[in-house]
């Protein structure tokens, strides 16, 4: 047990009796009321936002969570095969864990495992990946005045909006977090 003091972004409580991970804490003293944090967290089996307020000096259950890389081997109908780098040892691992990323995860990518005890209660995969354009129309010419957008689809599946100049076989930067387009990279 903690208490409201001990929130940093990143620490995993238990509220609801589910999982969820602290994404933002701020302390706030409005002038005639109780001090009192305001706290926005994820929750980690449905994946949905909440904000809650917690009493300043409110005891807190916080999860003990333990992190550690794999390299993602293959998809075998619902699961993913994981592999850990230091004794080579395979486990399965359920979709439903890593959400709409799972369209982002390639073949030998690694990908951050949180651990409760001895289960995996949550998949972290880098922020930005770059991912090869397999196809996309070509852009039409003169049409540079705003930003368009056109959908291309990556090797991994994926479609994701990118600007009109991205063509075939391109090399692109994605945020796995909110599957936008970042940055062209140069070969």
């Amino acid at each position: 047990m903690g208490s409201t003091a001990d929130l940093r972004p990143g620490a995993v409580i238990k509220y609801n009796n589910e999982n969820c991970v602290v994404l933002e804490s701020e302390h706030r003293t409005p002038g005639n009321l109780r001090a009192f944090y305001q706290v926005k967290m994820r929750n980690l089996k449905s994946g949905k936002l909440s904000e809650n307020r917690f009493r300043s000096g409110e005891s807190i259950d916080f999860v003990r969570v333990e992190r550690k890389n794999y390299q993602y081997l293959y998809r075998d109908g619902n699961q993913l095969i994981f592999m850990d780098f230091e004794n080579y040892e395979q486990f399965p691992v359920d979709v439903v864990l890593l959400g709409d990323s799972v369209q982002f995860l390639r073949e030998n990518d690694e990908a951050q495992l949180a651990f409760e005890g001895s289960s995996i209660i949550a998949i972290d995969l880098p922020a930005h990946v770059n991912l090869k354009v397999v196809h996309t129309e070509p852009g039409v010419r003169g049409d540079t005045a705003t930003n368009v957008l056109k959908p291309a689809t990556l090797e991994t599946g994926a479609i994701v909006n990118v600007p009109i100049f991205i063509n075939e076989d391109d090399i692109i930067r994605v945020d796995t977090r909110n599957s936008s387009y970042i940055e062209r990279i140069k070969s």
